[in-house]
């Protein structure tokens, strides 16, 4: 930021000494503004080419390591939520029984479902756990 200040007081200096030598041979008005604006920017493309490539050098390493963290981040908050979602899947949820599930995908034996709590599993029965009567067609 000291070297972009520096340039840009070094560019000021030179318009002004531009627009008093401009003004010196007799140039009046918006014409020794504008001869001094084209002057002034000759001769800072030649006398401060080396702050200004100076100026340019920093503000390109300062994007890319901006960048850089930014994409570091991103990549470390994405593997994150992947080892979250990965950690999620291998926890079995509480209160589930994978051992009844294998048994009930194997055509075991399964009670009516009012024993473990589930009034719905018997829609049509009082709750009892007495067998219901199925309709037929």
């Amino acid at each position: 930021m000291r070297s972009l200040l520096t340039y840009t007081a070094a560019r000021l200096g030179l318009f002004a000494a531009a627009f008093g030598v401009v003004y010196l041979f007799g140039a009046r008005s918006w014409v020794a503004v504008v001869l001094a604006w084209l002057i002034s920017g000759l001769a800072s493309y030649v006398l401060l080419s080396d702050m200004r490539d100076r100026i340019s050098a920093t503000a390109v390493e300062k994007m890319e390591s901006r960048r850089g963290a930014r994409v570091g981040d991103r990549l470390a908050a994405g593997a994150a939520r992947e080892d979250h979602l990965q950690e999620a899947a291998d926890v079995p949820v509480a209160g589930t029984d994978p051992e009844a599930e294998s048994r009930g995908a194997q055509g075991g034996t399964e009670t009516d479902g009012a024993a473990e709590g589930r009034p719905d599993a018997n829609p049509a029965g009082s709750g009892t756990g007495e067998p219901t009567a199925s309709r037929e067609s």
